[in-house]
């Protein structure tokens, strides 16, 4: 057993669960949000921040495929969009495509949205655009989580590799 890419798989394999919660919790709160008239802004506050949870532990799941399996991550002013990109690259002789296209064109919209809440007040929030980010989120999280299992499989094999 090659301990680095079991290492690797649990380490994604938590992400995946914390990402599963993450999403519950927006679901949650957008439904109380959607029932709470006037203290709406507090749970609509609350979607945002996760949501921009969401996708940084997206993120966080790719950074470490990039650094352990790819070698590192690309670096500049565009690196989070590169390394979504990054992801979808088969490289011969070292991993297959972690994710599909059609996965991060979705996973896209997150990742501009996470930079716009770093980036505004609180009260400049849009609800219809997070009212949208949710709506798809379901499909979005399945279709993630369908490409991180097949690459979870991959780590499989790769920590089996030395029993052959």
């Amino acid at each position: 057993m090659i301990a680095r890419y079991q290492a690797l798989r649990q380490r994604i394999a938590q992400e995946l669960e914390q990402l599963e919660r993450t999403v519950s919790a927006i679901q949650r709160h957008w439904e109380k949000a959607r029932l709470s008239g006037p203290d709406q802004d507090a749970y609509i506050n609350s979607v945002a921040l996760n949501l921009h949870s969401f996708y940084t532990g997206v993120e966080r799941v790719l950074q470490l495929i990039a650094v352990e399996v790819d070698g590192g991550v690309l670096g500049g002013p565009s690196w989070h969009a590169e390394l979504l990109r990054q992801m979808t690259v088969d490289v011969p002789a070292v991993r297959p495509p972690v994710l599909r296209t059609q996965t991060v064109q979705e996973l896209d919209e997150y990742r501009k949205f996470r930079h716009l809440i770093r980036n505004i007040y609180t009260t400049n929030i849009d609800p219809d655009r997070i009212g949208k980010l949710v709506a798809k989120l379901p499909n979005v999280y399945a279709q993630l989580h369908q490409d991180l299992e097949a690459f979870l499989a991959f780590l499989d094999t790769l920590a089996r590799a030395d029993e052959e």
